[in-house]
């Protein structure tokens, strides 16, 4: 699949079906992430692939209402780094703009190969943290669960959610988003 086309292919579904997880797959993923770029490649992110059935069931306790469609993910990549990781260049700190172009990577690796793969904010970091053994120096900046899109939508999803799956969320315009020379 040319980039673009996995550009335009990618979507957060919430509607998630079983797929199967193994470690070519991890691995795929986390190589996909490895490839980004970094400041002065130090490479701060660091994932936790969690699919153990018991890991996942125990993950639902760190989630927030709302984030219920969770429980059909096969897989969560828990997302982490911490600022001594990565460049600190006068007041800029790029480790949490490093890991995320990482992940940016691995999430459009999972679409490439027919996967939805949806960040998530709604969880409770602590918790998410010491289910999954994070340091607490660390910070747990998503979970990104991973599954196939299911059609009809599954039963987790409420009213509202079935109506998302339904459309792509509009883009803001180029004109919102983009200056030329000068802002």
């Amino acid at each position: 699949m040319e980039l673009m086309k996995v550009f335009e292919t990618r979507r957060s579904y919430r509607s998630l079906g079983p797929v199967e997880i193994n470690d070519r797959l991890v691995r795929d993923l986390a190589t996909a992430a490895s490839l980004s770029a970094s400041c002065f490649n130090k490479q701060p992110w660091r994932y936790v692939f969690a699919f153990d059935k018991e890991v996942l069931d125990r993950l639902q306790g760190a989630m927030n209402k709302g984030n219920e469609w969770t429980r059909a993910a096969s897989l969560i990549v828990a997302v982490a780094t911490r600022p001594d990781l990565d460049c600190v260049v006068k007041e800029r700190e790029y480790y949490l703009f490093d890991t995320g172009m990482a992940t940016a990577f691995l999430i459009l690796r999972a679409s490439e190969l027919g996967l939805v793969a949806h960040p998530i904010a709604g969880f409770d970091e602590d918790k998410a943290k010491e289910i999954l053994g994070i340091p607490v120096d660390m910070r747990l900046i998503t979970l990104v669960n991973v599954g196939k899109h299911l059609l009809p939508a599954n039963s987790l999803l409420n009213e509202k959610q079935v109506e998302i799956e339904k459309v792509r969320p509009e883009r803001l315009p180029l004109t919102e988003i983009m200056r030329m020379n000068k802002f």
